[in-house]
């Protein structure tokens, strides 16, 4: 087999965009890595979701991740492992797409794309504003999501989902884990960013489009955020599922602090790593899947710039 080579640009840097790359095309480069990355792994985020689960009910229990793989899929059907999929399938494309395009441009105004350099700070501060706006649109779909996964769900569609937790909880618990998402999601993005470009520019100097290289820096910048940012992950999951919680004192909490409270309290500090591995599992292949798609659409738009 001949070496492999990174496919070469022309005419301008491909990590800089030129500049009649539209914020159209930026945007619909970031749904298309947004609809591959959530769909192909959704199963193991399922997973992730029983597995952070605090108290459930004793049907709900599972040991580990092939265990919750086998008994989910023995006791509820291979089917089930896709439940609440098409709310993440409705609002990962228009959330991904703001996300990218956020992105891009504070990089952008920020100097990210100037020479060889690397620009940490840009990165990591492109990432962090991708999110804030990004997240305010997704957190409603991934409080829907989560309640259709969590075990006995029992909605079955994102309509009946949406009008039951609005009637009975109103419109806040759409938003109650917002704060607490931030201030995860802000961190793993600032990691995860910083750790693509890096990573990027030491595999990839040349910084032509190089499918190996997105895909190998995109999977180990995302392993890296998800494992520091997984005691946040478990809080989230705790306010987007409490109005389906056995115990009245998740029911009743209302924000970060209390609900870490409750799990420190009940499970002590490995409460907070609740679903760890099935996490970085599920990350790894996202984050390689949704880099290296952004990269692929950015590259046919650059590509076909001109035609």
């Amino acid at each position: 087999m001949g070496d492999h080579a990174p496919v070469a640009v022309e005419e301008y840097e491909y990590e800089g965009l030129p500049p009649n790359f539209t914020l159209a095309e930026n945007m619909a480069a970031g749904a298309f890595a947004g609809i591959a990355e959530h769909t192909l792994m959704y199963p193991f985020d399922l997973l992730k979701t029983r597995l952070q689960v605090i108290n459930p009910s004793p049907s709900g229990l599972y040991t580990g991740v092939s265990n919750a793989l086998s008994t989910i899929s023995k006791a509820e059907g291979v089917g089930s492992l896709w439940r609440g999929i098409s709310s993440v399938a409705l609002g990962a494309g228009p959330a991904h797409a703001v996300y990218f395009a956020t992105y891009e441009a504070v990089k952008h105004a920020m100097g990210g794309n100037m020479g060889n350099e690397h620009h940490p700070f840009a990165a990591a501060t492109s990432g962090a504003c991708a999110t804030v706006a990004s997240d305010a649109l997704m957190n409603p779909f991934d409080v829907i999501k989560q309640r259709m996964q969590v075990h006995g769900s029992v909605y079955r569609s994102i309509a009946q989902c949406t009008r039951t937790v609005y009637r009975n909880e109103g419109l806040a618990a759409f938003y109650v884990s917002y704060p607490t998402t931030l201030c995860m999601t802000v961190p793993f993005t600032a990691l995860q960013f910083t750790a693509y470009e890096s990573l990027s520019k030491v595999i990839n100097p040349g910084k032509g489009y190089d499918p190996i290289t997105h895909c190998t820096s995109g999977a180990l910048a995302g392993a890296f955020a998800a494992g520091l940012t997984t005691p946040l992950d478990v809080i989230k999951t705790l306010l987007q599922t409490r109005g389906t919680a056995r115990d009245a004192e998740i029911r009743s909490a209302k924000g970060l602090f209390r609900a870490a409270a409750i799990i420190k309290r009940q499970h002590g500090y490995a409460g907070f790593f609740r679903g760890l591995r099935p996490r970085i599992i599920t990350t790894m292949p996202s984050t390689a899947i949704c880099w290296s798609s952004y990269e692929m659409a950015k590259a046919y738009f650059i590509r076909h710039q001109d035609d």
